[in-house]
């Protein structure tokens, strides 16, 4: 069992109420960020009502409907684009309904903002696989900018 001197209690429960609140910081900031933009460009609440579709498609996925759940997700990228780059969930869906054309592109815009995520690169592996076969997208994989 590991034990903690007080002092050392005291500074692990500080760290991590302050790694705490500088994620509900971000959170609560981002949203607002959001607002003023559109506020600013005379946006209505796109960008809320887009989170708002992914959370729908999100649970229709997991309902099983996964053609309804990209229909919110395409929705949620109408409402407001730049969620497109960071809609990974809407590769599993393009990747159940076989578009593996669309999924590798969507995983690849995906890993492009996020190099560092590798599960998005092995769904867009999965879906180069279903279209050249495992040696074209090893191909693919490797011959990648993005990976």
């Amino acid at each position: 069992m590991l034990t903690l001197k007080p002092s050392s209690l005291a500074q692990e429960q500080s760290r991590v109420f302050t790694t705490q609140r500088q994620h509900c910081t971000r959170r609560l900031f981002l949203p607002s960020v959001s607002s003023i933009w559109d506020a600013l460009t005379g946006g209505t609440n796109n960008a809320r009502e887009a989170v708002m579709a992914v959370r729908r498609g999100m649970l229709l996925f997991r309902q099983g409907d996964v053609l309804g759940s990209l229909v919110e997700f395409d929705k949620a990228i109408e409402l407001d684009p730049r969620q497109k780059a960071y809609l990974w969930q809407r590769g599993l869906s393009l990747y159940y309904l076989d578009r593996f054309e669309e999924g590798a592109k969507q995983f690849r815009l995906d890993v492009a903002q996020n190099p560092n995520d590798t599960e998005e690169s092995i769904w867009c592996f999965l879906c180069e696989a279903q279209l050249y076969g495992v040696d074209g997208a090893r191909k693919q994989f490797l011959g990648a900018s993005c990976f």
